[in-house]
Formats: C-alpha cells, structure tokens, sequence
C-alpha cells in the first residue's frame, strides 16, 4: 500500500492582519484596502522519501479543479495498482472540497482505480 498526504495552502501579496500590537484595553484596527490581490494556491500531495505531486493555482480551491487533480491522482493509482498490486491511500482533512457531493459521487469510481481516501477525524482542540 502506497500512502500520501494531501493538503492545501494559499497566500496573497496582501500581508495578513491576524497578529497586531494594541494596548491593553484597545481593540487592534488595521485599515485593509478595498482591492485586494488575487490568491494562489498550492495543493500538495507528498508521500514521503518518494513524491510530491502539486498543483498551483490562482482564486481559491474549487470542488472541479479538486475533481481533476483527483482524477489524475486516480489514474496514477491505476497504474500503480496494475504494475505493483498496491493500492493508493491519500489522507486528507475535511475541507468543504472534500467532502462535497461531487467528490463523494467520484469516491466509488477512483476506489476501482485503486485510490482510497482517508479523512482525518474532525479538528477538536
């Protein structure tokens, strides 16, 4: 069985507000512009000591753009699967894209390719 990790990241040429100095007793205020730069993306699927598969793009991570980079995944897994007998688990959290209807519906197709998903619990603190 052959295991890979699948996770996104983005940035923006805008810089993050999430940490600020204030006073105590004063709330933080950062003045943001109305325009912002657009967001790109990465999605990375390692398998450590072997590969890194990605996938850059610029707007945010959409269930289609999820469904062909799978597809692509599965089609890897096949190929695998008939090469080596190995099946192909990819663990990945439970983003929205993940879990959409579209992904579920596709889940049964790539399985038969030989690609298995395996989601990670709910984050609880």
């Amino acid at each position: 069985m052959s295991v890979s990790s699948l996770d996104e990241s983005g940035s923006c040429v805008q810089r993050s507000s999430d940490y600020a100095y204030s006073p105590r007793g004063q709330q933080k205020r950062v003045k943001q512009r109305k325009r912002r730069g657009r967001r790109i993306n990465i999605l990375g699927i390692w398998q450590p000591q072997v590969k890194f598969d990605d996938a850059l793009m610029v707007g945010s991570l959409k269930t289609a753009t999820f469904l062909k980079l799978m597809d692509w995944q599965a089609i890897k897994a096949q190929q695998q699967l008939e090469q080596t007998g190995q099946l192909t688990v990819i663990v990945l959290d439970n983003d929205s894209v993940h879990r959409s209807k579209l992904s579920q519906q596709q889940q049964q197709r790539w399985q038969q390719q030989g690609l298995l998903l395996f989601f990670l619990p709910p984050y609880s603190p």
